[in-house]
Protein backbone atom coordinates (compact mmCIF):
# COMPACT_ATOMS: atom_id res chain seq x y z
CA UNK A 1 0.00 0.00 0.00
CA UNK A 2 1.57 3.57 -0.49
CA UNK A 3 2.02 6.05 2.14
CA UNK A 4 -0.58 8.29 1.28
CA UNK A 5 -0.37 12.01 3.05
CA UNK A 6 -2.96 14.78 2.36
CA UNK A 7 -1.53 18.38 3.43
CA UNK A 8 -4.10 21.18 4.19
CA UNK A 9 -4.15 24.31 5.83
CA UNK A 10 -6.84 26.93 7.08
CA UNK A 11 -7.61 29.00 9.83
CA UNK A 12 -7.13 28.00 13.31
CA UNK A 13 -8.69 29.41 16.39
CA UNK A 14 -5.66 28.62 18.44
CA UNK A 15 -2.10 28.38 17.17
CA UNK A 16 -1.46 25.53 19.12
CA UNK A 17 -3.99 23.46 17.98
CA UNK A 18 -6.12 22.20 15.50
CA UNK A 19 -9.39 23.06 15.78
CA UNK A 20 -9.77 24.80 11.88
CA UNK A 21 -12.71 27.36 12.07
CA UNK A 22 -13.33 28.14 8.60
CA UNK A 23 -14.04 24.50 7.09
CA UNK A 24 -15.52 25.77 3.91
CA UNK A 25 -12.60 27.73 3.04
CA UNK A 26 -9.63 25.15 3.74
CA UNK A 27 -6.69 25.22 1.56
CA UNK A 28 -6.67 21.13 -0.07
CA UNK A 29 -3.20 21.60 -1.06
CA UNK A 30 -2.69 17.89 -2.23
CA UNK A 31 -2.04 14.14 -1.78
CA UNK A 32 1.48 12.89 -2.15
CA UNK A 33 2.71 9.30 -2.14
CA UNK A 34 5.94 10.19 0.50
CA UNK A 35 6.22 11.95 3.59
CA UNK A 36 9.54 13.72 1.95
CA UNK A 37 7.27 15.01 -0.74
CA UNK A 38 4.24 16.30 1.38
CA UNK A 39 6.87 17.70 3.51
CA UNK A 40 8.23 20.38 1.12
CA UNK A 41 5.20 20.79 -0.07
CA UNK A 42 4.03 21.71 3.60
CA UNK A 43 6.95 23.91 4.28
CA UNK A 44 6.42 26.40 1.36
CA UNK A 45 3.15 26.64 2.04
CA UNK A 46 3.66 27.33 5.90
CA UNK A 47 6.72 29.61 5.14
CA UNK A 48 4.35 31.74 2.81
CA UNK A 49 2.14 32.64 5.69
CA UNK A 50 3.85 32.64 8.48
CA UNK A 51 3.42 35.87 9.58
CA UNK A 52 -0.59 34.86 10.19
CA UNK A 53 -1.15 33.46 13.14
CA UNK A 54 -4.51 32.06 12.69
CA UNK A 55 -3.28 30.07 9.45
CA UNK A 56 -1.93 26.70 9.68
CA UNK A 57 -0.55 24.10 7.50
CA UNK A 58 -0.52 20.39 8.53
CA UNK A 59 0.30 17.04 6.83
CA UNK A 60 -2.31 14.30 7.60
CA UNK A 61 -0.86 10.61 7.44
CA UNK A 62 -3.81 9.49 5.10
CA UNK A 63 -2.62 5.46 4.82
CA UNK A 64 -2.56 5.34 8.92
CA UNK A 65 -6.42 6.50 8.71
CA UNK A 66 -6.66 3.55 5.99
CA UNK A 67 -5.36 0.77 7.69
CA UNK A 68 -4.73 1.67 11.32
CA UNK A 69 -3.52 -1.99 12.43
CA UNK A 70 -0.24 -2.42 10.53
CA UNK A 71 2.83 -1.60 13.02
CA UNK A 72 5.30 0.64 12.49
CA UNK A 73 7.92 0.12 10.54
CA UNK A 74 11.95 1.02 11.24
CA UNK A 75 11.11 4.78 9.72
CA UNK A 76 8.60 5.40 12.21
CA UNK A 77 6.04 4.89 9.47
CA UNK A 78 3.28 2.08 8.79
CA UNK A 79 4.18 -0.48 6.76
Amino acid sequence: MSKLHLVLGGRVSDPRGLDFTEIDQMDLVGVYPSYEEAEDVWRGNAQRTVDDAEMKYVIVHLHKLLEPTLEDGADGESK
